[in-house]
């Protein structure tokens, strides 16, 4: 069963990934070359030798990106549905489509809302060379902080619901995930490193379409993975299929 949910994540995910190419290419494109022209008159006005372009923008902007895009969301497609098979049948009374909506949903929060809300995307021209490094350890750090986090919520609120119910367990266990993740946004060092004369309209729509593409990609995966592993699952078990 699991190898046909990880053909049908797969797939999801190769749809997942047309869709935030289409979008990434009209929406997200435009912005880079914004961000590109600012860095390159910078470079200009500093005296500075312009860098060899070893890939055109057209192929960056097209194949590269498509590729990047595919083998991104193909591989997340096939984790997502592992997830689901993991997770399905053991919390709740949840429909397949219901299971993979709350998975995509969790991890749409916790692998790009809440470190997006700490270390935001940056277009080119924004950030130094010099802590690529640490700026990267730290964003990753904040992913596994909060996907830790919300596993243990998650855990917590089964707990808790035994004993005060499923909402109040529900509740606190939602109330200790902001708290303890609030605490660790404060603790954090916060990285600011946007030149002072760069657009912040360019800034602000590059930000906002990075979260446009992750939100196509999460909501795709949940919505396609689910009719297709309900599909798989109910034709598996000869019954019809449940309406929630």
């Amino acid at each position: 069963m699991v190898g046909n949910l990880l053909l049908r994540g797969m797939l999801a995910g190769l749809i997942a990934g047309i869709l935030v190419f289409v979008f990434a290419h009209t929406v997200g494109e435009p912005l880079v070359d914004a961000a590109i022209a600012f860095e390159e008159a910078n470079a200009q006005a500093a005296g500075e030798a312009a860098e060899p372009e070893i890939v055109s923008r057209a192929t960056q902007a097209g194949l590269g990106l498509f590729t990047g895009v595919m083998a991104y969301c193909i591989a997340v497609g096939g984790l997502f549905s592992l997830t689901f098979a993991f997770v399905h049948g053991r919390f709740g009374r949840l429909s397949p489509r219901g299971t993979s909506a709350v998975i995509a949903l969790a991890a749409f929060v916790a692998v790009v809302l809440v470190p997006g809300i700490k270390y935001p995307a940056n277009p080119p021209a924004v950030g130094s060379s010099d802590t690529i490094g640490v700026r990267t350890e730290l964003f990753f750090l904040m992913i596994v902080v909060s996907l830790a986090s919300l596993i243990a919520a998650i855990a917590l609120s089964r707990r808790l619901g035994e004993r005060f119910g499923l909402w109040n367990g529900a509740i606190i266990a939602g109330i200790a995930y902001l708290v303890f993740i609030g605490a660790v946004l404060y603790l954090l060092p916060p990285i600011n490193e946007v030149p002072e004369n760069f657009s912040a309209t360019v800034l602000w729509r590059f930000r906002a379409t990075t979260l446009g593409m992750h939100a196509i990609l999460w909501a795709a995966l949940g919505l396609v993975f689910g009719v297709l592993a309900e599909r798989h699952l109910v034709a598996k078990s000869g019954l019809r299929p449940a309406l929630r």
